[in-house]
């Protein structure tokens, strides 16, 4: 497995996760952190970088992850008005974040999304949003919640896989989001669901030789404690690690 990384590390791009300071200071280690306790090397891509500098780390880069945002993903991009409850949305991560999943992929590099990243995908494989979650479902109890409630995991999934790498049978997750996935975009398939309102947990990629998985929940905060975390996490660095160039790579654009 590691013939392609024995003079190199595996890298691992991730976008800054919102124009907020303050916030990314207190998100981005997490995500830094768990790539690395993975045995993967973050590249971390700024936010309002050029267009040729986002594309030329990703290119770099063996792999993908989408990391979650402070901000709402912008209703106009999946063909809705913006309703009162929706937050501000961020163009630069949206910037960079399309062209990070242009590149990624047109090379069939594994991907990992987690919540506002989720979202970000699904939208940009033409799927929409609920704008504000109403249900009895408490979907952001707070980031000191571990496990706010439970996921039902879809049989067959490559999440089932990795749920019996870990061990487990039962899955509880932490949740911090008040949007999700109303319809998935083209080629995902809804793979987890909160049982108690049927409200879209995880998405994967319909083709086999691709590995692109989102979550709506946040596995960077759970590595030390879930098994199930960071076999997500080691599941996007295998699949970095045994990715290869392509020898021809055609645009797979999402609209």
């Amino acid at each position: 497995m590691r013939l392609y990384t024995e003079c190199m590390a595996v890298h691992i791009a991730v976008p800054e996760p919102s124009r907020d300071k303050e916030y990314n200071a207190r998100a981005l280690p997490q995500y830094v952190e768990a790539l690395r306790a993975a045995g993967a090397e973050p590249v971390v891509v700024r936010l309002g970088e050029p267009q040729e500098s986002v594309t030329r780390l990703m290119e770099s880069a063996q792999g993908l992850l989408l990391p979650g945002s402070r901000f709402d993903v912008d209703p106009q991009r999946y063909g809705e008005a913006r309703q009162p409850e929706c937050g501000a949305d961020d163009p630069a991560r949206t910037a960079v974040d399309e062209l990070l999943l242009e590149s990624a992929f047109r090379a069939r590099k594994p991907i990992l999304a987690i919540c506002h990243g989720m979202q970000t995908l699904n939208v940009w494989r033409n799927g929409s949003l609920i704008q504000d979650l109403k249900t009895a479902v408490n979907h952001r109890p707070g980031r000191d919640v571990v496990k706010a409630h439970p996921v039902d995991v879809v049989e067959g999934s490559r999440l089932t896989t990795l749920l019996a790498k870990a061990a487990e049978t039962q899955v509880e997750v932490n949740s911090s989001h008040h949007q999700a996935v109303r319809s998935p975009g083209r080629n995902l398939r809804v793979t987890a669901v909160s049982p108690g309102d049927g409200v879209v947990e995880a998405v994967e990629l319909e083709w086999p030789d691709h590995f692109v998985v989102g979550v709506q929940w946040h596995p960077e905060r759970t590595y030390a404690l879930s098994g199930f975390s960071r076999a997500i996490f080691a599941e996007l660095m295998d699949q970095a690690d045994s990715w290869r160039p392509r020898k021809s790579d055609q645009p797979e654009r999402g609209k």
